[in-house]
């Protein structure tokens, strides 16, 4: 297991690194000159090239993209944001823990919602029941998070007056964001809910279960939701994926101080180090957040852990080969 985990850590390596190379490829083909940004408009010719020899723009971009890696590998330095003038891993730290808290409520929401109604689908499949609640899946998930939030907006915060449209000068600040995010999460947990369990109840341990005279909530949520979790937890990495991109929509729609508003403001102000600065930061954390759930996965299905062992024990010689000269296979 720790030799696995250790694997899975290394294999993040690559991924933050091909993000960086992205979002710096297009940053460095970019028109605009970041000497000229910092110096605002009434710079000289003399003073912005003074500032870019300073900076190191003058540098081939091999070089300048080495010295970002080994800074940020080195010193967690991101670089200095142009507006401020602040580290902006300084700025991004400050954030983080609000873009964080809105993404784990809004999945942590959904799973309490979407889990039980896609259990409640599949158990009462072809009802009326079952239309119900696809109906509000086909809905969560088309309509889109700007429109929803704007619609919050004008019926909670305009028409009612009960929530604050922009900020979080009291917890109620929380409640649109979180809500508007949770729409399109559960929608998807209940659709992959709904399927996983179809799956799961059709299985012949079901029925021997339900033979042996176990109630239905025994059958339902200790074997046939047990058995279905691995989809589920699937679907939890890629909603948080989800609320962390979409941090940047609802976020800047509700006014909220986190990463994603800061990276819309930045790339409105053209401050590409705080963008590229965001752009690592989420792409970090996702990448951290799918290890800890293909961790979870051995956790909950004792299967995918014995195939790892087996499979690694397939590749060590036993004694008995070793002492003939031959490999495991031999």
């Amino acid at each position: 297991m720790l030799r696995y985990t250790v694997k899975r850590i290394v294999l993040v390596v690559p991924v933050v690194l091909g993000v960086m190379i992205i979002v710096f490829f297009f940053q460095s083909i970019s028109k605009a000159d970041p000497a000229a940004e910092i110096l605002g408009l009434g710079a000289s010719q003399e003073d912005i090239a003074r500032k870019r020899e300073e900076m190191g723009l003058n540098d081939p971009i091999v070089v300048q993209f080495g010295r970002y890696v080994w800074n940020f590998v080195s010193k967690g330095d991101l670089g200095v944001s142009y507006v401020s003038g602040r580290p902006i891993m300084q700025e991004l730290l400050t954030r983080f823990p609000i873009t964080l808290r809105l993404a784990f409520s809004t999945v942590l929401l959904a799973i309490v919602i979407g889990v039980p109604l896609g259990v409640l689908s599949a158990v009462k499949q072809y009802t009326v029941v079952d239309s119900g609640v696809l109906a509000v899946s086909v809905f969560g998930i088309s309509v889109p998070n700007f429109w929803l939030g704007l619609m919050f907006i004008s019926l909670f915060s305009v028409r009612l007056r009960i929530l604050p449209a922009l900020g979080l000068k009291s917890s109620l600040g929380w409640v649109m964001p979180i809500a508007v995010g949770m729409v399109t999460a559960a929608a998807n947990y209940i659709r992959v809910t709904r399927s996983s369990m179809l799956e799961s109840i059709r299985q012949d341990y079901i029925r021997t279960a339900r033979a042996k005279g176990l109630s239905e909530y025994v059958v339902v949520f200790r074997h046939a939701l047990r058995n279905s979790l691995i989809p589920i937890i699937n679907c939890l990495c890629n909603s948080l994926g989800m609320q962390l991109g979409g941090a940047l929509i609802i976020e800047s729609l509700f006014g909220l101080p986190g990463i994603g508003k800061y990276a819309v403001d930045a790339i409105s102000t053209r401050n590409y180090p705080a963008v590229l600065g965001s752009v690592i930061l989420l792409a970090t954390t996702y990448t951290l957040l799918n290890l800890i759930v293909d961790i979870i996965y051995t956790v909950v299905d004792p299967r995918i852990k014995t195939a790892l062992f087996t499979s690694r024990k397939k590749n060590v010689p036993t004694r008995a080969a070793l002492k003939d000269g031959r490999g495991a296979n031999g």
